[in-house]
């Protein structure tokens, strides 16, 4: 959802339609309270902001946006007639993603909202933090390729920890040894299900104690027990 703050209506209607058959929904107030009120209901995952407004200019909405946490990362687009040098880095300055000075092409808008929707996935994707899994005495970190059991790191094939890393993933879910298969070795090699269950056995072995989280369901295939955190 892409909120659009302008007090203008024929800009406003020309925007909103332009931007909802382009793939997008889009929203606009022509008033401060009424953009409020609805990012009370909504967090948008953009905001195009007037900077001439009744009620509130648009630098102080763009000020309270960054100074609140809920909305601080929201990427905000200043689209306004005010384009000195020094109207540009006061917006830029309190916070703004962009800056577009009225009057725009609609094709160039559209462009540069792409753009910085896809820098603001870039950076919450580089933000995140790579995902764990803690289940009981067993941490796993895939993209860190560590395998832990109390403070003990487990050395483990290639395949073993491929292997590891499905079943946590899908962990209280039964996969089928054809599905092990499929997942981890795909078409390398023949469909010889006796690999799973050595492998199986070897992993168990190697995790000690933590082994006994891979359970056997007889005839179908394995399953890892328990929950993230637990």
């Amino acid at each position: 959802m892409i909120y659009f703050v302008e007090d203008d209506n024929s800009i406003r209607e020309l925007v909103l339609y332009t931007l909802n058959n382009s793939g997008f929904s889009a929203e606009g107030f022509g008033r401060p309270s009424e953009f409020w009120s609805a990012l009370g209901q909504q967090t948008p995952s953009l905001i195009l902001l007037d900077i001439m407004l009744p009620e509130e200019d648009g630098i102080s909405i763009l000020k309270k946006l960054r100074a609140d946490p809920a909305t601080r990362m929201i990427p905000v687009m200043m689209l306004t007639a005010k384009g000195t040098e020094y109207d540009t880095v006061i917006a830029l300055d309190a916070g703004a993603d962009d800056y577009v000075q009225k009057p725009f092409r609609m094709m160039e808008l559209l462009s540069r909202i792409r753009a910085l929707l896809r820098r603001a996935e870039r950076y919450r994707v580089a933000q995140e933090p790579p995902e764990t899994y803690a289940i009981g005495e067993l941490y796993v970190s895939p993209s860190q390729h560590i395998v832990r059991v109390g403070e003990e790191d487990i050395a483990l094939t290639l395949k073993e920890f491929e292997l590891l890393c499905l079943l946590v993933e899908n962990r209280g879910i039964v996969l089928t040894r054809d599905k092990i298969l499929d997942k981890v070795w795909g078409d390398a090699m023949g469909r010889e299900s006796r690999t799973v269950d050595v492998h199986i056995r070897t992993l168990r072995q190697k995790l000690g104690e933590a082994g006994s989280l891979i359970e056997t369901v007889r005839g179908i295939g394995y399953k890892l027990r328990g929950n993230n955190g637990t």
